[in-house]
């Protein structure tokens, strides 16, 4: 009996990390094509510029593949130091995840005036050389989400020294729109425009928190039930 759980288990996990590898291989695979067709999208700080989609998605693919490739090696081969090291690592990274959305929740105040604070600096190196990610991030934020600025359209004038805003604030877009009056303009901030739109979605963010979270939890739970029978 105990032999038959054993093999239900080891087979169970097994299946799991192989789809667990196969995510990892996903994520890893578009965040190369984004580092590679794309640059740095997506990189809005100034002050963390290699904290761009691309970077994120191979660093977090690179992650997942080796986890999974641990959990499917420790299954199949019902390695008692393989499972450990998976449990371990699993759960590092859940408790990691843990603290984030705590402290996010606790510090959200502070991380708010921080992030427009480090964006409105950002602006500064928009269309500047070397920053191709940073520049097509704001001109599909702004286009996309009908905004302009950080807190507002004047953000742009420090940064032109000029009554001028990006093309991508235009609301009948044409080249060098940017230089017409206030009235051809979005007026509505990016950031709060931005922060609404993640707070209409809150439901889906959370459910998809939620089901990652299931996920590792299932993931420890074959693995220590595993590590015991095996013991």
């Amino acid at each position: 009996m105990a032999h038959n759980c054993l093999q239900c288990i080891k087979y169970l996990m097994f299946v799991f990390n192989l789809l667990f590898w196969l995510g990892g291989c996903g994520i890893l695979g578009v965040g190369i094509w984004l580092a590679v067709t794309q640059g740095n999208f997506a990189t809005l700080s100034s002050s963390f510029p290699s904290l761009s989609a691309a970077n994120l998605l191979i660093v977090t693919g690179t992650f997942v593949m080796i986890i999974g490739f641990v959990g499917c090696i420790g299954a199949i081969k019902e390695n008692k130091c393989l499972l450990l090291s998976f449990f371990i690592m699993l759960l590092i990274i859940f408790l990691l995840e843990l603290t984030v959305v705590i402290l996010f929740f606790v510090y959200s105040d502070k991380i708010d005036k921080y992030a427009q604070r480090d964006l409105k600096k950002g602006l500064h190196l928009y269309g500047t050389d070397g920053n191709i990610g940073l520049t097509n991030a704001w001109s599909i934020i702004q286009t996309d989400f009908r905004c302009c600025g950080v807190s507002n359209y004047t953000d742009w004038f420090e940064v032109y020294n000029a009554t001028r805003v990006p093309d991508s604030c235009c609301l009948e877009f044409s080249e060098n729109c940017g230089l017409h009056s206030p009235g051809t303009w979005w007026k509505a901030p990016c950031y709060e425009t931005v922060k609404i739109w993640l707070q209409e979605n809150l439901l889906a963010v959370g459910i998809f928190g939620l089901c990652t979270a299931m996920v590792q939890i299932l993931g420890l739970t074959f693995a220590m039930t595993m590590y015991c029978q095996i013991l």
